[in-house]
């Protein structure tokens, strides 16, 4: 499961991003409401955690950009504010729930595994490469209708790349999406073996990953 934590206080942030690792989720983070936006264009989320005072962009207005562009993910909205007319316009933002500061980790911890639980009522737009559709909504990539046989692993990294086809994708950042320690598959041949693997699946797909030297990859129609 991935979270996106969005707070511009360092010393909170590090708490929620070690709290949350620690019980096994993904965690990306970010001090900005703008790079929280940034964040939801690339990668699918299934619970947000945004501070609701930001630099950029506030986090009230991330969660209303999230429910305009139908973002399927549950937004736990933090904040000092907590009068009933707050609560109310955080929530009518787009927010599915609302923690005011200072908080137990234990309760937010309960928060989260209660929004994983809630269905979503907003349905991931399909995205189509070549002969390739992503659902993000069933987590699956299908080429001419079947399902590709691909590993956790190999779905994140094609993930990734469909979604910014035909930007070029740094080998950093596709460490940071398809691996827990980023560190792990860097400094050795992991990725390229990953890609070696992705591109025989890929055959007859009507894409192709390119490998461009000193950047990373990108995925085009072939």
């Amino acid at each position: 499961m991935r979270i996106l934590v969005a707070e511009d206080d360092r010393g909170l942030r590090e708490v929620l991003v070690q709290g949350l690792e620690d019980a096994g989720y993904h965690v990306d983070a970010v001090d900005r409401g703008d790079d929280a936006i940034e964040q939801f264009k690339f990668y699918e989320y299934d619970v947000a955690i945004l501070d609701w005072r930001m630099p950029g962009t506030p986090g009230i207005e991330v969660a209303a950009w999230a429910r305009e562009n139908r973002r399927p993910t549950a937004i736990l909205m933090l904040t000092a504010r907590d009068t009933p007319i707050d609560r109310i316009q955080g929530l009518d933002s787009g927010a599915d729930d609302y923690m005011v500061k200072p908080f137990d980790f234990g309760e937010l911890l309960a928060r989260v595994r209660a929004l994983q639980r809630r269905p979503r009522g907003v349905d991931s737009p399909v995205i189509s490469r070549g002969r390739l559709e992503l659902d993000p909504a069933r987590r699956q990539i299908t080429g001419q209708g079947k399902s590709l046989p691909l590993t956790v692993t190999e779905y994140k990294i094609l993930e990734l790349l469909m979604r910014r086809s035909p930007t070029v994708v740094e080998r950093k950042a596709i460490a940071e999406h398809a691996w827990q320690d980023e560190t792990d598959p860097l400094g050795s041949n992991t990725i390229d073996v990953q890609m070696s693997r992705l591109r025989a699946k890929l055959v007859n797909a009507g894409v192709r990953i390119v490998t461009v030297r000193g950047a990373g990859f990108r995925l085009e129609e072939s």
